[in-house]
């Protein structure tokens, strides 16, 4: 859905939260078809208010799968689990959301639109109180104890209170977000919804048009020479008349006007009974008896029943049609590929014709045989090389040239020297860069890579390491920018050689001749039996 369809019910539910109308809250809410984490923890506590906790379990379970380290998210559901005795679970999520504190004391979640600060001893405030309700008093008298070891605003007394209570073994309350405390949307997004007028409402001043009461931005319509009735009211006397049945003109000067049209009466009846009218933009003769008065009375707001005020629409325009080629008789005959008739491809395009005693084809499939040799007769020795870089650059070579020949052809173009160099390409359909193999290997040409006579690598160069031994490389799936000096910066296809690992999420690698440490999710490993991290 568009943003601002969310942002709009988003602002609504938000202010039903504000006037305690929780259902009306809710069914804002579900509107949305694509809720965001924020939106999910709204509508939890929306049902933790109306008590229905296994459906506020279930909001919070898809904002927590929709933002994995929302530590306010875990901190919520663990008290819902207390709540319904689920407390190995609820001890889980206390966990968790201490983890995901990354060991801050206090996290503030105004920035996302939360007017609440979660405390990490809050959280080991429910962890006891998990321990609590398992039985477990000296687990939770620890926890408490380290708790009030815990620097942060908004204490008071409620560690001591907490301890005295367990010393009596009697079971802590969980600790909850507010409950009108919600995610909010940003005031600034809000106020952007309510559309603006900036250049104000048009007025006509002067026309050519006899009574044009257009006001707009389109360019002035074309408009059929012709007469053009004044503007009446509806209210005053209208000169308006409706034909009775049909009329042929019979002599000089007469309309031809179908029955039931609309006339304007121009003038006032003449000694032979006729009458000078106005219809679609023509000035004629009418009998008068063939004429009744027509109702053009309108009620305010109805302008799609106004009478036409005999001005016509532009002329109907036909768009120009397009020249047809003329076809030099040396030209070879375009061919439209069936089913049974594949375009033309690395196979047609880098392979010898079949020989002549081969037997004939089907006369269906005579106009593309005669395609694919104009293929390979133009193309047959060669193959366009086209190489990514910095910048493009692009070489023609002959298909049987091998991969160390392509290579020094290249080095030389970008003024490189060969042995920092490292091509790679992409099979067809698919986004993943490979190396380009067999570069010292004989018999291997360029024309394995190649289609419909054409070729795209793409060229890194890297430096020679000295010293450190690589464990295994990896290829990059996105661009990652340095994050700080002992960052490694790479781009989407570049070879990482991975010198150590730092944990299970960050890798030391060297590219391109810098050394830093990265993210192991932006690369993947083209060896499958490297050994991976086992997940903790």
């Amino acid at each position: 859905m568009l943003y601002t369809e969310l942002l709009r019910l988003w602002d609504e539910a938000v202010q039903a939260v504000d006037a305690k109308d929780w259902h009306g809250a809710l069914s804002k809410l579900e509107e949305i078809s694509e809720p965001t984490s924020r939106i999910l923890f709204n509508v939890a506590s929306a049902h933790l208010v109306l008590g229905q906790l296994d459906l506020a379990l279930k909001a919070l379970d898809l904002a927590i799968a929709k933002d994995e380290r929302l530590a306010v998210g875990f901190f919520q559901r663990a008290a819902v689990m207390m709540q319904i005795d689920r407390l190995e679970e609820a001890l889980s999520d206390c966990i968790w959301a201490q983890k995901h504190m990354r060991g801050n004391m206090v996290i503030d979640y105004r920035q996302l639109g939360l007017r609440f600060k979660l405390y990490s001893w809050q959280v080991l405030y429910n962890a006891a109180a998990v321990y609590c309700r398992m039985g477990q008093w000296e687990q939770a008298k620890e926890i408490l104890l380290t708790a009030s070891q815990e620097r942060g605003g908004s204490r008071g007394g409620n560690i001591e209170v907490a301890l005295d209570s367990v010393l009596r073994e009697e079971v802590l309350a969980p600790l909850l977000v507010p409950e009108d405390v919600v995610f909010r949307p940003r005031k600034q997004d809000v106020e952007q919804l309510q559309q603006r007028d900036f250049l104000g409402k048009s007025k006509v001043i002067t026309s050519m048009i006899p009574n044009d009461d257009f006001g707009g931005f389109e360019p002035l319509r074309l408009q059929k020479p012709g007469f053009y009735e004044p503007k009446v009211d509806g209210a005053q006397d209208s000169r308006y008349m409706r034909m009775r049945i049909p009329y042929m003109a019979r002599g000089p000067g007469q309309l031809t006007v179908p029955g039931g049209a609309t006339v304007f009466l121009f003038g006032e009846e003449d000694r032979d009974g006729m009458a000078t009218v106005i219809y679609d933009g023509q000035r004629g003769l009418l009998p008068i008896s063939l004429l009744e008065p027509a109702d053009v009375k309108m009620s305010k707001g109805k302008k799609e029943n106004r009478v036409p005020s005999g001005i016509p629409l532009p002329p109907g325009l036909k768009p120009p049609t397009r020249p047809e080629a003329q076809h030099s008789p040396a030209a070879p005959p375009r061919v439209r590929f069936t089913s049974d008739t594949p375009p033309p491809s690395y196979t047609t395009a880098t392979h010898a014709p079949l020989a002549a005693s081969e037997p004939p084809k089907d006369p269906a499939n005579a106009a593309s045989d005669q395609h694919d040799g104009v293929v390979q007769g133009a193309e047959v020795g060669s193959v366009v090389v086209k190489v990514h870089y910095t910048y493009t650059v692009a070489l023609s070579v002959p298909l049987d040239t091998p991969y160390h020949e392509v290579k020094e052809r290249i080095a030389q173009k970008l003024g490189q020297p060969v042995s920092q160099l490292r091509l790679r390409y992409k099979q067809h359909g698919s986004r993943v860069l490979i190396p380009l193999g067999g570069e010292v290997e004989p018999g291997r040409t360029v024309q394995e890579v190649a289609e419909a006579g054409r070729a795209t690598l793409w060229c890194q160069t890297e430096d020679p390491l000295a010293n450190r031994p690589i464990l295994y490389q990896m290829v990059a799936l996105y661009d990652y920018n340095a994050q700080g000096t002992e960052d490694l910066e790479f781009s989407e296809g570049d070879t990482i050689d991975i010198l150590g690992e730092v944990n299970e999420e960050w890798l030391e690698g060297h590219c391109a001749g810098n050394i830093g440490i990265f993210p192991s999710c932006f690369a993947y490993s083209e060896n499958a039996n490297i050994t991976q991290s086992p997940e903790l």
